[in-house]
């Protein structure tokens, strides 16, 4: 296998160290080849579905944590954030809150049951949704409407999906902290049960001073936490390339960790030896598949899911905030939010996926 050099900060001693001897001593999530990334097996088995909850007029429907209750109906829970004119939905970081839609099957019709999570105290944003036990988890996006606040991470629990839920009184669970990677940031969480039966949150973080986001791990024994940093974060990172990455979905399947990350800024093509000079972070936005015998060390990714010009024929936009709706404990459905939609989003069949 070829190396190539990339053209990214040349001199300095990262690439230098990351292009003789990558293999042996750096990240697999970091190695660089003149190999194309391969499509994943989850890839290729995505099929297009279409695209759901439109928002009611004034405000922005934004992503979808999906799953189903015991009588197999189907919960959705998302992010709507009011309207801010050409700006779309630049109000997110205080005015989001999160709804709770319930449908009959996938293909709907959906109906708006309520607003578990809403204040004018802090903004609700970015859910994912869990079941451990007879316990019902949502992580959420956390962030205070007090100027200067940082986004952060909150949890909360119920036993029914209809509520009443309750709220970590310790939220916020995980919280930029200084002198860490985290201490510009920590948001846009995913939760799991481990191997060893412990709980994680896979998160976006930010260093201080950074312009890039890289992905960390927080691990409780117990759920309600304490969550503790892991010691070798950010587990994930392409800042040295000068690449962006966000929106992890984490989950633990057949005793191995997947994790699917959306690429901002073209790492597919950095980590393939042909880069885009001048990598936006809007724009293509597709999706990359790594997998972990222990969650902390990653593989080299795979690509995993593409774009709505891909699967619909439509105009590109960027499609983020992957989810998985599980049945049976296997998965289902991947459902992406979309910027260049009515609706919050669409969602993608797993058809016949089985894990290499």
């Amino acid at each position: 296998m070829t190396l190539l050099k990339l053209g990214l900060n040349a001199g300095s001693r990262f690439q230098f160290a990351l292009l003789t001897c990558c293999l042996i001593v750096a990240p697999a999530s970091l190695c660089l080849s003149d190999e194309p990334m391969k499509e994943s097996a989850f890839g290729k088995s995505l099929v297009a579905g279409k695209f759901i909850l439109p928002a009611k007029d004034g405000w922005w429907n934004w992503g979808m944590a999906p799953i189903y209750d015991e009588q197999g109906r189907l919960h959705i829970f998302n992010s709507s954030i009011p309207y801010k004119g050409e700006n779309g939905m630049g109000y997110w970081r205080s005015k989001s809150i999160i709804n709770h839609y319930v449908a009959d099957s996938i293909e709907g019709p959906y109906k708006l049951i309520g607003t578990p999570f809403s204040s004018d105290q802090r903004t609700y944003h970015n859910p994912q949704i869990s079941k451990v036990g007879d316990t019902y988890v949502l992580v959420f996006l956390w962030k205070s409407v007090e100027r200067g606040s940082l986004q952060s991470i909150g949890m909360a629990t119920a036993e029914s999906l209809d509520g009443p839920w309750t709220e970590n009184p310790n939220n916020p669970i995980i919280k930029p902290t200084a002198g860490t990677p985290n201490a510009a940031h920590a948001s846009n969480p995913t939760f799991l049960v481990d191997r060893d039966g412990k709980f994680r949150i896979y998160y976006k973080s930010m260093s201080k001073g950074s312009a890039f986001r890289e992905i960390s791990v927080a691990i409780a024994d117990q759920l309600e936490g304490p969550y503790v940093d892991h010691p070798e974060n950010p587990l994930i990172s392409y800042k040295e390339l000068k690449r962006d990455i966000e929106d992890p979905y984490a989950f633990f399947y057949q005793d191995t960790y997947y994790m699917i990350l959306e690429d901002r800024t073209d790492v597919a093509g950095a980590l393939s030896g042909s880069p885009s000079p001048n990598s936006s972070p809007g724009g293509n936005r597709p999706g990359l598949l790594f997998k972990s015998k222990d969650g902390i060390h990653w593989d080299r990714p795979e690509l995993s899911y593409n774009t709505d010009a891909k699967y619909f024929g439509k105009k590109l936009s960027r499609s983020e905030r992957p989810h998985i709706l599980w049945k049976d404990g296997k998965p289902e459905y991947l459902f992406l939010a979309n910027h260049g939609s009515h609706e919050a989003g669409y969602y993608l069949k797993i058809e016949g996926w089985e894990p290499e």
